[in-house]
């Protein structure tokens, strides 16, 4: 096999924040394949998350993005119930360029000589054609193509876990399970903020988006005229809104888009949106209700987990829907005990893996 690995680190990986199982730094010299995959925990079961191709600065910069997406897909998957532990991998390089059969095929060895202890499926820059490609070579990819016995495209759970998070913040601020008659502005309208307009506008909410891509602006027009479109995040931030949905990468909530913000709840499907330890507390602050975003877009891995058992859609859905009520629980405890519900949705996530951690401990004894 030509992929190798400068690995596996156990322990704390020098400069990281957090302390991870394992960290695995893989290339392949005839494919020109440079990853790296970060193992945050098995506690729960085998690592699950996506893998992200992105054409990093550095090995630095994609480090700091593994560690930090593993450890939320940790949290993501014992939060929502799934008794898989958090991973994430992330190849550096311009998708658009550098990608091929042989650099996939090349990653799907490595990843069999993990063993199972990491199972990947897509996430920004990998696709459901790229999984079916990486299954060739190893037993530990999910998020395929229903031919092949996959699940196929997961932004369709992801949507529609959002909203159901979006619900339940609506519950709590407002005292119904809808958006019918709020203003909702999406930032991001790709493969998940699509999808959850069609939620929202069905559920009798005005829509309010912002997309870099003009095609997908004009995609979602075609089929939702009536949304209206501003042009910019900023201008979308600066709108008169009830709620925000962040909708396309991480950190966008920073400090001066919450001093800008008018709207009363942020739901959104993009992955660690606070842009720093702190901004829940300036939510909190302002009067903002905060629904945890690894807790409301937990509805791709639960499909991509579904997957691993023979996929049912039906099952996946209704596993989905049950992301109504752990947001609820996570504003509740938030509530009761005087906590961000970032806070809260942490200590419920730490809650269920240690409890994992423990029972591990009391069988081996």
């Amino acid at each position: 096999m030509s992929s190798t690995a400068t690995g596996p680190v156990f322990g704390p990986h020098p400069g990281a924040p957090h302390a991870h199982e394992q960290v695995v730094f893989g290339a392949d010299e005839a494919t020109g394949l440079r990853v790296i995959v970060g193992i945050y925990s098995t506690a729960l079961g085998p690592a699950l998350g996506g893998t992200r191709f992105y054409p990093y600065a550095g090995e630095a910069e994609a480090l700091a993005d593994v560690l930090e997406l593993s450890r939320a897909m940790a949290y993501k998957n014992a939060l929502a119930g799934l008794d898989h532990g958090g991973g994430k991998a992330v190849i550096i390089g311009d998708p658009v360029v550098d990608k091929s059969e042989s650099l996939l095929l090349a990653y799907g060895r490595l990843l069999e000589g993990l063993g199972g202890r990491y199972v990947t499926a897509c996430d920004v820059g990998t696709y459901v054609a790229d999984m079916d490609v990486v299954a060739r070579a190893t037993r530990f990819a999910t998020g395929r193509s229903p031919d092949q016995g996959g699940a196929g495209d997961s932004s369709v759970l992801t949507a529609y876990g959002v909203f159901q998070g979006m619900r339940a913040g609506a519950e709590h601020l407002w005292g119904a399970p809808t958006l019918a008659g709020r203003t909702v502005g999406v930032a991001g309208v790709g493969k998940v903020g699509r999808h959850l307009v069609g939620h929202l506008v069905e559920d009798g909410a005005a829509v309010v988006v912002a997309d870099v891509s003009r095609a997908a602006v004009e995609a979602v027009r075609a089929v939702y005229p009536g949304v209206e479109v501003v042009d910019d995040t900023e201008a979308l931030v600066r709108a008169d809104l009830d709620v925000y949905s962040p909708c396309a990468l991480g950190h966008a909530l920073t400090d001066e888009v919450v001093a800008l913000l008018s709207a009363r709840l942020v739901c959104g499907g993009a992955n660690n949106q606070l842009a720093h330890p702190g901004v829940e507390d300036l939510l909190a602050a302002r009067g903002i209700l905060y629904a945890p975003d690894y807790c409301v877009n937990a509805g791709g891995v639960i499909q991509v987990a579904d997957e691993l058992h023979g996929f049912s859609f039906e099952r996946a859905h209704a596993k989905t829907a049950e992301i109504f009520g752990t947001t609820a629980r996570v504003l509740a405890t938030a509530a009761d005990e005087g906590i961000s519900p970032a806070t809260a949705a942490d200590r419920l996530a730490e809650r269920r893996m240690a409890g994992a951690g423990e029972a591990v401990g009391r069988s081996t004894g």
